[in-house]
Parts: C-alpha cells; structure tokens; sequence
C-alpha cells in the first residue's frame, strides 16, 4: 500500500492564504512532503528537482497561464495534476483536460475535499490495480478509431467526417477511452476520473454515459465493435480499430 507520508505534492498559487491553508489540512491529512510554488518559472524549477507525485496547479498565475505550464510539466514526468481555479465554464475544462489535468476544483473550494481528492488519486497508485498511474500517458492530440476521431484541443467527436455534438462528460469520458486503449477500467475508476469523489451519481452514472457514447461512435450500438464491456471487470476501448 502507497503511505501517504512519502507522497509529494507540490501547490502552485500565488494567494499565501490558500497556500498556508491547504498545508494546514494536507499535514493534518498524514501529507508531510510539501512543497509550494506562486509562478510558472518557480512550478517549473519545482518539479524539475522534486518530481511530485500530486501537483495542485492554479490556472491564473502572475507570469503565464497554468494551463500552458501543465502541458509543460508532463515533459518532466507524470505527476497527477489538480487545478484549482476560479474559472468554472465548461470551455474551461474541457480546455483544462485537454491540457492533461487530471481533475479540476473551483474557487471557492472545501480544503477537506481537496484532501479527499487527493486520497481517491492515491488509491490510483496502488500497484495491485491498473490505473492511469501506471500507463504512459500520450500528449494532448488528434485520437482516431476506425469510423470516429477525437480531437482534444479542439473538444471535437468527429464521426464518419461529421461532427457529432458531445456533452462535456461523455467527451471527458470518452477522451479517458482514447488516451488508453485496451486497459480495462472499472465503473468506479472511472466516476473518479470523470466525475471525481464527491460528484453527484453513482456507477449507474457510468453506465448511462458509456450508453451515449455508443450511440454516438458505433454503428450498432446494441452490439459494440468499439467500447467493450469486459465481464465483471469493467469497460476498455478495443486497440482493433485504432489508428496511428
């Protein structure tokens, strides 16, 4: 089991009350590698040195944007990547995800459920469960399956040359698909992943999205080519059709 006090987790803010807070509840939480950052070129010079594990990441920062900084900061490992923000459109994350964060917590936020967050990645880590931890993850891109192709910058489901209109969580979704075909996820790896720990729903959220996700790219959705059920397992998105 991954112990909590050799998890390293850097935040980057420039607000000192948000920063001393969070430290408060993370050590009280049994989180004792922290580290801080209040600019990109400081977050940037972090992560070089310390390889955090968990990076909490603000997307207003005084010399660039966070967004711009996360995709720089896969460069230099895969830490997982929380932002903390203001902006709560759903531009904004879908923009954030298309970045390669990994979770997104609006301003004004609960440091408990920061915290708990953090936890629920934790358990990502554990080596008996396959998680996102544990596969390479690919930059931000163009992601094409036989008759369907996803485009993350652009937040686009384009299916046989159309594009298909794509709510922001079944995109979010099947984008997770994407960036890992052929591993298998269970229902509740991917309410964290998509909804996070104290989203409103439960496994049948999961199952009524993977429904519209097949009704969206496969042409017979009661017989699915694409995203498999894997019996008593989970869901996986089939290598087959993929394209380089």
């Amino acid at each position: 089991m991954t112990n909590q006090t050799d998890i390293k987790i850097a935040i980057v803010d420039d607000e000192p009350s948000i920063v001393t807070m969070l430290q408060m509840v993370l050590r009280r939480a049994g989180f004792h590698q922290l580290y801080d950052a209040s600019t990109c070129a400081e977050a940037l010079d972090l992560v070089k040195r310390v390889s955090p594990d968990i990076v909490l990441l603000d997307i207003t920062l005084p010399d660039g944007s966070g967004l711009e900084l996360c995709s720089k900061l896969r460069e230099y490992g895969n830490p997982h990547i929380l932002f903390l923000t203001a902006k709560a459109s759903d531009l904004d994350v879908l923009r954030g995800f298309a970045m390669g964060g990994d979770d997104y917590i609006t301003k004004p936020f609960n440091p408990l459920e920061v915290a708990a967050r953090i936890q629920a990645r934790i358990r990502r880590l554990e080596p008996e469960t396959p998680t996102v931890s544990q596969v390479k993850r690919p930059e931000p891109g163009v992601y094409r399956f036989g008759r369907f192709t996803v485009n993350e910058a652009e937040g686009e489901l384009i299916v046989e040359g159309q594009s298909v209109p794509c709510p922001a969580q079944v995109f979010h979704l099947l984008l997770h698909f994407c960036k890992f075909p052929g591993v298998v996820f269970s229902k509740t790896q991917l309410y964290d992943q998509v909804w996070g720990i104290n989203g409103q729903g439960d496994d049948s959220t999961v199952m009524v999205h993977i429904r519209r996700i097949r009704e969206k790219i496969e042409s017979d959705p009661g017989n699915p080519r694409l995203l498999l059920t894997v019996r008593g397992l989970g869901y996986k998105l089939s290598k087959e059709f993929q394209e380089q």
